[in-house]
């Protein structure tokens, strides 16, 4: 199919291939080391607001809230089936997040927490718009609001084992877009996580400063903010799903596109290449944030959902 240039950041397939994400800058380990800590000493402070109506015969949808350890108050849905076979966290992107689908991983309970600001979790003082929510607390990495939506993400795993143990013994990971790259950091570092699937991921790292998008867009917020201040490029290096996608140690399977026109294919490249070999399930799309060409209408078929039935212990 024929890729526009601009969708395409003039890479060809065999130089996205070769991308390779930065060194983490000195201290990224022990930042994020800490961050896991944080989440999963805080003392669990959580509600179980009820049930909603649920598409999915066998499957029961509980609304819960909890307060993360900065204080937010978090809202997240699980979905509960009459048998599991595990547990799915699921990090998710900008839009309007809505109730999770459980048929896409079916058998597994899944614990879907919004970001803060954005769907269950908006409140007063955080934007929900993304150019003004990729802002929030960029000035400090502790503070930053995706640094904490991954914090929440452990924080939802732990509820999730607390309301259902059996899930304990396979929790895997899924996030698409900026949910990949939340995904990815999610699992660098979290040892209950035994497999994981991103899709085109954001967060690339510093290849990204070369591709900021579209004034008013989050990745333009971000690269702008970056480029400001020491502190800002900070916070971007620490942010960032390539480097932490070097400490992966479970299977994982990226789906990188070579077109794509909201994250650039370079950085979403940096976060694949950057998973170590032997962990790493690369199958590549021709596009990404884009109904599916039939190309990889026959990829999700024919590959992607047996590869992902087999690292999540689905048959």
């Amino acid at each position: 199919m024929a890729m526009e240039l601009e969708h395409t950041c003039g890479y060809t397939k065999e130089q996205l291939l070769a991308v390779r994400g930065e060194e983490p800058v000195q201290g990224f380990e022990e930042f994020w080391r800490k961050q896991y800590e944080r989440a999963t000493t805080c003392k669990l402070d959580y509600t179980v607001e009820g049930k909603v109506w649920s598409p999915n015969p066998g499957t029961t949808i509980y609304k819960v809230s909890f307060i993360a350890c900065d204080g937010f108050r978090i809202g997240m849905w699980i979905c509960r089936p009459d048998v599991s076979l595990g547990g799915q966290i699921i990090a998710h992107g900008y839009g309007n997040p809505a109730v999770p689908d459980a048929g896409r991983s079916p058998g597994l309970t899944i614990a879907m927490p919004c970001v803060p600001g954005l769907g269950l979790s908006q409140c007063e003082e955080i934007p929900w718009q993304g150019r003004y929510h990729a802002a929030y607390g960029f000035h400090d990495p502790e503070k930053y609001v995706l640094i904490a939506g991954v914090r929440n993400l452990w924080t939802a795993i732990s509820i999730m084992i607390d309301m259902f143990p059996d899930v304990k013994e396979n929790i895997v990971c899924s996030g698409g877009s900026l949910g990949g790259a939340m995904g990815a950091m999610c699992t660098a570092w979290d040892p209950r996580i035994k497999a994981a699937e991103l899709n085109v991921p954001t967060l690339g790292g510093r290849i990204t400063l070369d591709y900021p998008g579209t004034e008013g867009d989050p990745s333009y917020t971000r690269v702008s903010l970056a480029k400001a201040s020491e502190q800002g490029m900070r916070t971007f290096d620490l942010c960032s799903a390539a480097a932490a996608a070097r400490y992966i140690r479970v299977p994982v399977l990226v789906t990188p596109a070579l077109s794509d026109h909201n994250v650039p294919p370079p950085g979403q490249f940096a976060v694949a290449n950057s998973i170590p070999e032997e962990y790493r399930i690369l199958r590549i799309r021709e596009v990404g944030h884009h109904a599916p060409t039939e190309a990889d209408q026959l990829l999700e078929e024919n590959e992607l959902e047996p590869i992902r039935k087999k690292i999540f212990k689905l048959s």
